[in-house]
């Protein structure tokens, strides 16, 4: 059964800002549409997306190590880590907030460490386990990567909402700027990751079985015998 061609044997590059289909023929460096730069392929991959990633993972210890912001109460003053904070809302019956604290701050990072490294070595090893559902689990990760900044707008919101002087005061502290950080990091790695490799081996595969003269399918006529 003949496959469908594929977009590079059609001389064609799909736009990652607006999705149109470019043709290459003339090798045009913007999409004519709405101009974003064209490439057939994300430049050097898995090694911006290990690097992306991995400086995430630095800056993950001190964003949950260090306190993220200080809360004030008639003069006396308590910092508070990202997990201190789940505890604190939990303790006091707000295990809804708890909830959505840990899994946008604690879950939703180390998910997409896990997800990432999962992409990257099954594609380094040139992997053809479940490749539709390793395509499934990008997308995924793409999608919750924006959600882990709901810490970070969190802190931001209650720090410049709460300012009662000395009734009452929220500061942030430097666990949020690394917590940032590591939201920032960890989207560059995702944005890096090019979901093509994990299809190019099957491809690479199908073009090594494909015969190289249609001739070589036919059957050969018998050869008379005398």
């Amino acid at each position: 059964m003949n496959r469908p061609p594929l977009a590079s044997e059609l001389n064609l590059c799909l736009c990652h800002s607006c999705g149109m289909a470019c043709d290459m023929t003339d090798e045009p460096h913007e999409c004519e549409r709405c101009g974003a730069p064209l490439h057939r392929r994300k430049t050097n991959s898995l090694a911006r997306t290990w690097a992306y990633m991995l400086a995430a993972l630095a800056f993950y210890v001190p964003a949950n190590l260090l306190p993220v912001m200080n809360t004030k109460m008639l003069g006396s003053g308590d910092d508070s880590t990202i997990m201190s904070g789940v505890l604190e809302f939990w303790a006091h019956g707000a295990w809804d907030i708890a909830l959505i604290i840990f899994i946008a701050s604690i879950a939703v990072p180390g998910i997409k460490f896990v997800a990432l490294t999962l992409l990257l070595v099954t594609v380094q090893r040139d992997s053809l386990w479940a490749r539709k559902e390793r395509s499934k689990l990008y997308r995924f990760v793409e999608l919750i990567g924006y959600w882990s900044m709901l810490d970070v707008l969190v802190v931001a919101l209650v720090a410049a909402l709460v300012k009662f002087q000395a009734l009452g005061d929220i500061e942030p502290r430097p666990g949020i700027l690394f917590f940032g950080l590591v939201v920032v990091f960890t989207m560059l790695s995702a944005m890096s990751f090019d979901p093509r490799l994990i299809w190019d081996r099957e491809r690479d595969k199908e073009r090594d079985t494909e015969p190289q003269n249609p001739q070589d399918e036919e059957p050969m006529d018998e050869v008379p015998s005398h």
